[in-house]
């Protein structure tokens, strides 16, 4: 069975009409120098008998180190993302990316060293226009920008 991820796209409307997306850029020493294709929604896994929604809010939270800044949210429904299912939900708010502060995890470094180093999870966040997050996001995330777009337009546009 595949393993399964919930996460937010937070989004704002800019003045002219366009929106950007709150992205977090993958911590640790393998993404360290990466930039483009580095950058990810704010998610995280689930098990079974859990609530996704509940989970996305949770992830979004310790990942950026605030709850949610919104009230509405939209699906953007489940899509394959590489080994796992990931589905994410949309909302509109505004949160200072330079605040976001992770939770972190622990990975031995370098490899086969037996020392044991503390990451961010998100080493930073920062609000990107749709376009420029088509180039900074993970590959297999990048259909969701296009559902966000939808939700933004709104029936009959």
């Amino acid at each position: 069975m595949a393993r399964t991820s919930a996460g937010v796209l937070l989004y704002r409307r800019r003045p002219d009409g366009g929106c950007e997306v709150l992205l977090g850029h993958m911590g640790g020493p393998f993404w360290a120098r990466k930039d483009d294709g580095a950058w990810s929604i704010p998610k995280g896994e689930y098990a079974d008998g859990e609530d996704p929604f509940a989970v996305a809010r949770r992830e979004f939270e310790e990942e950026l180190g605030s709850p949610v800044p919104a009230e509405g949210f939209a699906a953007l429904g489940p899509l394959r993302a590489g080994a796992k299912l990931l589905t994410v939900w949309a909302a509109e708010g505004d949160l200072d990316a330079a605040t976001c502060r992770s939770n972190t995890f622990e990975l031995e470094w370098p490899p086969r060293s037996g020392r044991v180093h503390e990451f961010p999870e998100i080493d930073r966040a920062a609000w990107f226009a749709v376009d420029d997050a088509r180039v900074k996001l993970v590959p297999g995330q990048v259909p969701f920008l296009d559902r966000l777009l939808d939700v933004v337009a709104g029936p009959g546009t």
